[in-house]
């Protein structure tokens, strides 16, 4: 009888519901966009004059699609699964990726072949950033770096944040009514408006110096993405797959305004969740099925794994500066080979570890 009950826990903890594969696919445009962004920035310090200046916010669209999603996969069976179990599987699905992130940054840091300054750092230095790194310790003492929370990963800083988020949902946001979940977001909606009053902008929570401005920005997108599912706000429309990749990239790509920290803050609290919406409301035409579940699958290994070879990248535009389309080639070659880097580390690492931990999971 006890085998039986743990037969149908395991059940209940491992189901899977169907995919949303339009915003799986609007995931991929995303994580590629700020791949591009993070190129672009080495090249156009300045944001005004980057094409791609607001490809920053594409963590902000990640954030709202991670508390719809979230909402969708666990509101029903948190219960029955119970909090450990939910931290499992959220270990399992993201963990396997920060520890590929940090060790591709870490050999990224010592073989640079173009620069950088390791040798400023002792070992035993060293080995503590890769530790912090691996367990998403924040550590921002790298100066060569920025300060980043994790210098040998930069986007690790969301990920520390989408596990703050994931413990916030598990322990209180699970059993939040509408009523004080619409509280909380419209809460976190001033405080996200105040940040990017008092920056200018939504760029920060990556460095030690703008560290709680990242947790203002999860906390007002995830919450959206929570309030958007539970209150199924899910507008049925025939734009598709590629019509609303477009509108997302939108945001992107728009230019700089006089009252950019309106802009970009319009964008967060209204245009993301608004795109969530239409995204799962969608209807996704046959043939583009497949390019939307490989674009869900390759996002979260392309947004953790390409930030070493942009630091490669910046060490080697800032000794040679390259122009023209040289400088291009460079960039596109550079994108389509971190896109090939994230399907490989996908398919020789994340999927079989992540495939062997549930497998252990599934035997207890």
């Amino acid at each position: 009888m006890e085998a039986e009950n743990a037969n149908k826990l395991n059940s209940v903890i491992l189901k899977t519901k169907q995919h949303f594969h339009i915003l799986d696919g609007l995931r991929g445009v995303a994580a590629l966009a700020v791949v591009v962004f993070h190129f672009m920035e080495w090249i156009y310090p300045d944001p005004i004059k980057n094409f791609i200046g607001h490809g920053f916010l594409a963590v902000d669209f990640f954030f709202c699609l991670s508390g719809f999603v979230i909402a969708y996969a666990y509101d029903n069976r948190i219960g029955k699964m119970g909090i450990y179990e939910f931290f499992k599987s959220r270990l399992i699905r993201l963990h396997p990726l920060v520890i590929a992130g940090s060790v591709l940054g870490l050999l990224g840091f010592l073989f640079d072949p173009f620069g950088g300054d390791s040798a400023i750092y002792s070992t035993g230095k060293i080995i503590l950033l890769f530790v912090c790194s691996v367990f998403l310790i924040p550590f921002p003492v790298m100066e060569d770096r920025a300060f980043n929370l994790f210098g040998f990963n930069a986007p690790s800083w969301s990920l520390f944040w989408e596990y703050v988020a994931n413990i916030f949902y598990a322990v209180i946001l699970s059993k939040l009514s509408r009523r004080w979940l619409l509280l909380s977001t419209l809460v976190a909606a001033a405080a996200l408006c105040f940040v990017s009053y008092r920056a200018g902008n939504l760029m920060g929570g990556w460095a030690g110096e703008n560290f709680p401005e990242g947790g203002v920005r999860i906390a007002y997108s995830f919450l959206a993405g929570l309030f958007i599912y539970r209150t199924n706000w899910i507008i049925k429309n025939r734009l598709g797959f590629a019509g609303l990749a477009v509108l997302l990239s939108l945001a992107f790509v728009m230019p700089h305004f006089t009252w950019n920290w309106l802009a970009e803050g319009m964008v967060v609290l209204v245009y993301f969740p608004l795109i969530v919406s239409l995204g799962a409301g969608a209807r996704l035409a046959a043939g583009w099925k497949k390019i939307c579940v490989l674009s869900g699958k390759i996002s979260y290994p392309l947004y953790m794994t390409h930030y070493a070879a942009i630091w490669v990248f910046g060490h080697y535009y800032t000794n040679n500066k390259p122009e023209g389309t040289g400088l291009v080639f460079i960039v596109i070659t550079g994108t389509i080979l971190l896109i090939g880097l994230a399907y490989l580390v996908m398919i020789i690492y994340d999927i079989p570890v992540r495939r062997y931990l549930t497998n252990k999971r599934q035997k207890k």
